[in-house]
């Protein structure tokens, strides 16, 4: 097990590029499976969850090759379906939650797809009826083993269908989507989600000969076709490390510019930040956070106390209420996070509490922030990450506090950000790893 050794309170200073996103990563390596032809996808981030992803493919049968760094090409002309009858892949499928998208593709191309049960972040339940009822729909028979919770579904020929998800699921989405591709008929998708990353998802698909409309809206339209064709595709930067890098620039009041943001695609978290009174500013495709002596909170117009919470996109992304959380704990002001998807989500708030936060926890959806604003530093401490996003959340508080902490189970970070030590070393973090 990894851990962190980080000495805060010092003041950082560069430029960052983010990664390619991991969310995408794991949607587009999935639908590689959907044709024969070579498909080629660069902006890769080098980062656990998608190794494993791609190693999973390689096990399939399909052939991968590193081109460069961030660049591989991907052929799926040899799969070998029996390989997920066996228990290698029921190890490699549950320790990985990406795994799910492999089964619309497989499903869609060969008849047939499984998966047990698939791992991740324990932030809660994370239910799979929105996969396994769009499959229904589109014609697939379905299984479930208990015992062994593993999932199956089979079709000799899918066919398109109308249907309303039950709600937004953007994994569920792409699966439904990456089945519906290939299908007999027409498909609609209604209360389809409609993220960047899945937006991204359907131009690729479409460049790769399948037709889909609405593209953007949650209203999806899929007329089915005979094959698929290979293409060339780049991911887009990773917006959830884009906001990591705009709260840890706010804490420890730092001058930090994120190169190549793609701000058409970052939808309500740039104007989310200046809520809570943090400064930045729009540089081209980049953003240039000034050092901020000071930030204060907003409140609503009547004066009522803001309220920060997640939704389907266009809105807040679920995935930076941890940041929004710990950057609330030395702002001027109160803020109340509403973290609607997830019961698991706000329970890491014990360790900022241990490192002198002022957080009530008012359920396990809701905790209120009252901002210290700066005039009581957060005390290091050790601590261990518990998801990825909570993992980077204290990481940013350590590299606030005054003192040394230590965080434990760093593997959860490094599923989802890549060489984050080597890269907040370039701009003066002071972290080390130690095994």
């Amino acid at each position: 097990m990894g851990t962190f050794v980080i000495e805060g309170g010092h003041q950082l200073s560069g430029s960052i590029t983010p990664q390619g996103a991991k969310n995408e990563a794991l949607q587009i390596l999935c639908a590689t499976l959907l044709t024969s032809d070579t498909v080629t996808v660069s902006n890769i981030p080098d980062i656990i969850d998608v190794n494993k992803l791609i190693v999973l493919l390689q096990n399939l049968g399909v052939k991968v090759s590193k081109i460069e760094k961030g660049t591989y090409t991907f052929k799926a002309d040899n799969v070998n379906v029996e390989y997920l009858h066996s228990e290698q892949f029921r190890k490699e499928g549950s320790s990985l939650r990406g795994s799910i998208m492999i089964v619309g593709p497989l499903l869609s191309r060969f008849g047939k797809g499984y998966i047990p049960k698939p791992g991740g972040d324990k932030i809660g339940r994370r239910r799979l009826d929105t996969h396994f009822e769009g499959f229904i729909k589109l014609g697939a028979s379905f299984r479930y083993n208990k015992e062994e919770h593993f999932y199956g579904v089979e079709a000799k020929k899918l066919k398109g269908t109308d249907m309303l998800l039950d709600e937004a699921s953007v994994t569920g989405t792409a699966n439904i989507l990456m089945a519906a591709v290939l299908a007999k008929g027409t498909t609609t998708i209604y209360n389809a989600a409609c993220e960047p990353y899945l937006q991204q998802l359907c131009k690729m698909l479409n460049n790769m000969g399948a037709k889909i409309s609405g593209v953007g809206s949650n209203l999806l339209t899929i007329e089915g076709v005979e094959k698929l064709n290979g293409c060339r595709h780049r991911l887009l930067p990773d917006m959830i490390e884009i906001g990591s890098w705009i709260g840890l620039a706010a804490m420890t009041r730092s001058e930090i510019t994120i190169k190549e943001v793609s701000w058409e695609n970052l939808g309500l978290i740039p104007n989310t930040f200046r809520k809570l009174g943090i400064e930045l500013e729009k540089v081209g495709d980049d953003i240039h956070i000034p050092i901020q002596k000071r930030y204060k909170i907003q409140n609503y117009i009547d004066g009522s106390i803001l309220t920060i919470s997640d939704a389907p996109w266009p809105g807040f992304t679920p995935d930076l209420l941890s940041i929004i959380l710990v950057v609330a704990t030395q702002a001027k002001g109160s803020l109340l996070v509403h973290q609607k998807m997830f019961e698991s989500r706000l329970f890491f708030v014990d360790k900022l509490i241990d490192m002198g936060a002022k957080i009530i926890l008012c359920d396990p959806h809701r905790a209120t922030v009252i901002g210290h604003n700066f005039e009581s530093q957060l005390k290091a401490t050790t601590m261990s990450s518990p998801d990825i996003r909570a993992g980077v959340a204290l990481l940013i508080a350590a590299l606030s506090a005054k003192g040394t902490s230590t965080i434990h189970n760093i593997e959860q970070i490094d599923r989802g950000y890549e060489d984050i030590d080597g890269r907040l070393r370039a701009i003066g973090a002071h972290i080390k790893r130690v095994s």
